[in-house]
């Protein structure tokens, strides 16, 4: 038995150990993010206070009814005369120093015409909640494109960290062959350590690169609201040429595909109904209002006849219906149509705001994604012509035909053109994927 439980215990933690290591894909943590971020669940229960809301003001067209019941005791310790009681319909006297009571009633009231405001103040609170959910498909998207930036940012350093130690075990084969060659007498100590101080260049390169890629790391693990302990590795995807040489979407589909369907602009656009209805809720306070309203009233005293015999005679039920007319509100409803207009106004503003921040936010992906994609074409090309011309003048170096520096210079301008194609390339994916996330198309690496 004990056997079997410590076999579980250490499946177990196997199990936690492997979910602790595993890598995550691109989808991976975007669908942990959506789910497990916590900005989302707010806007998660902000959408479930709306709900109530809106319960609460279609609760405003039924009536209200109450029940009251109350009990009293009169007591006169002085007086030496009889009581007149008079109880409902009934009128009697008492000698009693103490006299008790009892009243009871059920009441209604309901609005039956208000201007209309009890249906806006409805149509308002759905509009409020329509926004609440839009808000968090926002958040969901802000969420989405800073955790593909992140990870395409990982994906670039990482493989810009696989040239840097290239070109480290590279330099580190040069300093050996120096070494031998100082030996032999074909090259000064100077000229050594240069080879030496290349060597220490590259490592700095190699760690600086590791440092950029754990601080990218940490700002993704933050917002996927992973615990302290959880670790997070990205999962390598092979992002090829063909992946930045792709045909860029037209910007002008993009856009009017996102006109139509982004949570902000639809934000924008429930925002602008609902302050119109707001002018028409102020302007609906200068109309009159009908109610009606209805009771049913019982009561009884002691020192009278019997209790039954007042509860049956003091039985009563009243109906009244009411008309609400606004004369004169010391201006409050002329300030209230004021304010909701200059409201109106500014919701227009807002929304136009927002169609013109995602025509430049689609217009800046698409030139990222056309001038990347052109200066990678070029710069394939560099990284071929470098590459030859460094193996050249390291073939010339070996044989003693050329010197260290234009060997060392040759080293940087190879580095600086694989840098800049990567640079080029991932940035081209990188707006790419966000140009096909505007036009409603899934994420994939």
């Amino acid at each position: 038995m004990r056997k079997n439980y410590l076999s579980a215990v250490f499946l177990c933690c196997c199990t936690l150990s492997a979910y602790a290591q595993r890598t995550w894909t691109l989808e991976e943590c975007i669908d942990y993010a959506v789910k497990h971020n916590i900005t989302l669940q707010k806007a998660q229960a902000n959408v479930e206070t709306d709900e109530i809301n809106i319960k609460e003001q279609r609760g405003s067209l039924l009536p209200t009814v109450s029940a009251s019941v109350q009990q009293g005791l009169i007591w006169r310790p002085i007086s030496e005369n009889a009581s007149n009681i008079v109880n409902g319909s009934i009128a009697s006297s008492s000698s009693n120093k103490a006299n008790y009571s009892g009243s009871y009633g059920v009441n209604a009231q309901w609005t039956i015409w208000n201007g209309g405001r009890r249906m806006m103040n409805i149509e308002n609170a759905t509009l409020a909640r329509d926004m609440a959910l839009l808000q968090a498909e926002s958040s969901a998207n802000s969420i989405t494109e800073q955790i593909v930036q992140y990870y395409v940012q990982i994906l670039y350093m990482k493989e810009a960290l696989k040239v840097n130690e290239q070109l480290l075990e590279h330099d580190r084969t040069i300093y050996n062959r120096g070494r031998d060659m100082m030996e032999q007498g074909q090259l000064s100590r100077s000229q050594l350590a240069q080879l030496e101080a290349q060597v220490a260049n590259g490592e700095y390169d190699v760690v600086n690169t590791r440092t950029m890629i754990a601080e990218q790391t940490l700002e993704l693990k933050q917002l996927l609201e992973l615990e302290p302990e959880d670790e997070l590795t990205v999962a390598t995807a092979t992002v090829d040429d063909d992946a930045a040489l792709r045909l860029i979407p037209d910007k002008d589909e993009v856009y009017d595909y996102a006109l139509a369907q982004r949570p902000e602009i639809k934000s924008g656009e429930k925002q602008l109904q609902q302050s119109r209805n707001s002018t028409r809720l102020a302007k609906a306070q200068r109309l009159p209002s009908l109610s009606l309203g209805a009771g049913l009233n019982d009561s009884h005293m002691s020192g009278g006849t019997g209790a039954g015999t007042q509860l049956k005679n003091n039985f009563s039920g009243q109906l009244s219906l009411g008309v609400s007319i606004p004369i004169f509100d010391q201006r409050q409803t002329s300030s209230a149509i004021q304010r909701a207009k200059v409201n109106e106004r500014i919701a227009e503003l807002d929304l136009a705001d927002a169609r013109e921040t995602l025509w430049q936010t689609i217009e800046k992906y698409w030139l990222n994604a056309c001038n990347n994609q052109q200066k990678f074409l070029s710069s394939r090309t560099n990284v071929k012509s470098m590459s030859t011309t460094y193996n050249l003048l390291d073939e010339q170096f070996r044989l003693g035909v050329t010197d260290i520096a234009n060997l060392l210079q040759g080293r940087d301008n190879l580095l600086s053109a694989q840098q800049t194609l990567l640079q080029d390339k991932y940035t081209t994916v990188l707006n790419v994927l966000l140009l096909d996330f505007y036009q409603g198309k899934s994420i994939k690496l």
